[in-house]
């Protein structure tokens, strides 16, 4: 069942195109991620369906009722937005009942359903805090429970974990996708955290440019990127170009790079490369081979990237990600291979 539908939606601020003719539909259950940079369109896409912004063609539907013309209180959603947006005024228990008590549910209601949310946000015995009393994580998680006392429809969510610390955002990841599942909610929310999207969604749209790029699970969009702004917004990526020659594409140096299908330019991700130095053996499989001399290598603790010159790839140094295993690096103006299987080529469609 679609839970949210977005028909040929656009939107223009003067000569600037934020939404694109939109066409996108948001399954019933679903966390959903609209991943993209700034002004690709994503956060438009969401105050649209919130109707904080009004399309200037196209249609929203929400349980398959237009909502066009429905302002924003009356459309049934849950809103948790990037600075909390809570009452500094009011205890936790005044912000989450607020919107029970704002639809004519009584004190008793209120309470009882204020009780289930701090349950659900692992809060219980917070009521009486002020926002200010509280880590902003505890805010967080009380902006959540605010959302979703009213049971609303959809649950939308504006980098909601963008103003926490990392560690602190990779704990509340976990508990966002505990929570949204065990309510069941269909979950729409934007950020432009890679990590974020890939850990929470079951399924990711790209915007840019007002356009979506692509849509499918994170899995599919990262392991077969549709296009080379795809594959270098959703992780890294090495970017090879040439001449198509119906098994992949053969390179300005006459190297021939193999890939399932005919196409001018392919990607591979830096992960998915074999660095072997002087002596190093080779599988069989990896027949996708280049020479290359290391530049730089960057040490990340449990890993190495590294820059890598390679002159069959023209002047763009590459990248490879290494475990760190041994502790040892490569210096720079080491010769390498650069050596990966024919299935970790992606060919792209521009």
């Amino acid at each position: 069942m679609t839970a949210v539908e977005a028909e040929h939606v656009s939107k223009r601020y003067g000569t600037v195109v934020a939404l694109d003719d939109v066409s996108m539909a948001f399954a019933d259950g679903e966390m959903f991620c609209l991943l993209g940079p700034s002004g690709s369109g994503k956060t438009t896409l969401l105050r649209a369906i919130a109707g904080f912004v009004i399309p200037d063609s196209g249609s929203i539907r929400i349980a398959g009722e237009r909502v066009d013309d429905v302002p924003v209180n009356k459309r049934d959603i849950g809103m948790v937005f990037q600075n909390y947006a809570l009452f500094p005024h009011m205890t936790v228990r005044d912000n989450i009942a607020f919107g029970v008590e704002a639809k004519g549910g009584s004190r008793a209601e209120a309470d009882r359903k204020v009780a289930e949310m701090l349950e659900l946000v692992q809060l219980p015995g917070y009521g009486a805090r002020k926002p200010r009393e509280l880590s902003g994580g505890q805010q967080q998680r009380v902006a959540l429970a605010r959302a979703l006392v009213t049971r609303p429809k959809v649950l939308l969510l504006d980098e909601p974990l963008g103003a926490l610390d990392r560690r602190l955002r990779q704990v509340m990841q976990v508990e966002l996708r505990q929570i949204q599942r065990s309510v069941g909610i269909t979950a729409i929310f934007v950020t432009h955290d890679q990590e974020e999207a890939l850990t929470l969604s079951d399924r990711i749209a790209i915007l840019d440019k007002g356009r979506i790029v692509q849509v499918g699970a994170p899995q599919d969009v990262y392991e077969r990127p549709a296009t080379g702004f795809a594959a270098q917004f959703l992780g890294d990526a090495n970017i090879l170009a040439g001449k198509p020659d119906g098994q992949g594409v053969t390179l300005t140096d006459g190297i021939r790079i193999t890939c399932a299908g005919a196409t001018a330019r392919v990607a591979v991700r830096p992960e998915k490369i074999i660095v072997a130095a002087d002596g190093d053996k080779l599988s069989g499989e990896l027949i996708n081979r280049l020479a290359g001399t290391i530049v730089q290598a960057v040490y990340s603790g449990n890993s190495v990237t590294y820059h890598i010159a390679c002159p069959s790839a023209g002047p763009e140094t590459l990248l490879a990600f290494v475990q760190n295993r041994s502790g040892e690096l490569l210096a720079p103006k080491t010769p390498v291979t650069l050596a990966w299987a024919a299935s970790q080529t992606i060919p792209l469609q521009d």
